[in-house]
């Protein structure tokens, strides 16, 4: 039976360094931490956004959000416009320099992930982790949605 405490050890001290050695390689190559990096391609995926959006995808406050967007509105990567569908919220796109260091920064991300993720995992295995890694991704946010405490059993 698997020790489900040391997989979570395993989990959680694989993505601190995994999130270090990212963050540091995309600071020294590209100036943009990875938390921007992340930030970036959650808006070029969806076009524009709203901050309330981004704050949900991250698992972060709206405040920290906003702080962040304004970080990066500030260093010319990204813009906010009036939302016209709700006049109390604002929407973020990324600007040409955004979308310009994004294109650059992901090629460093995906040589990294290969050397620390794809070159250690055999492709049935990774695909295998990808898919169990988002079943239980979908099930923590899920739970988190509807405020339950904890899963059940069931």
């Amino acid at each position: 039976m698997t020790d489900l405490t040391a997989l979570f050890t395993d989990l959680v001290r694989l993505e601190t360094r995994l999130y270090n050695v990212l963050d540091a390689r995309l600071k020294a190559e590209h100036d943009l931490p990875l938390g921007q990096f992340e930030f970036l391609r959650f808006i070029a995926a969806h076009g524009s956004t709203r901050v309330f959006d981004l704050a949900r995808e991250l698992a972060i406050t709206v405040g920290a959000t906003s702080k962040a967007v304004d970080r990066l509105e500030s260093a010319g990567r990204c813009r906010r416009t009036a939302n016209p569908t709700d006049r109390r919220s604002s929407l973020v796109e990324l600007t040409p320099e955004g979308e310009r260091l994004l294109a650059a920064a992901t090629p460093t991300v995906e040589a990294e992930l290969a050397t620390w993720v794809g070159s250690i995992l055999p492709a049935e295995v990774l695909e295998q982790l990808a898919v169990s890694l988002s079943m239980l991704r979908q099930r923590a946010e899920s739970d988190h949605r509807t405020d339950r405490a904890e899963p059940s059993a069931t």
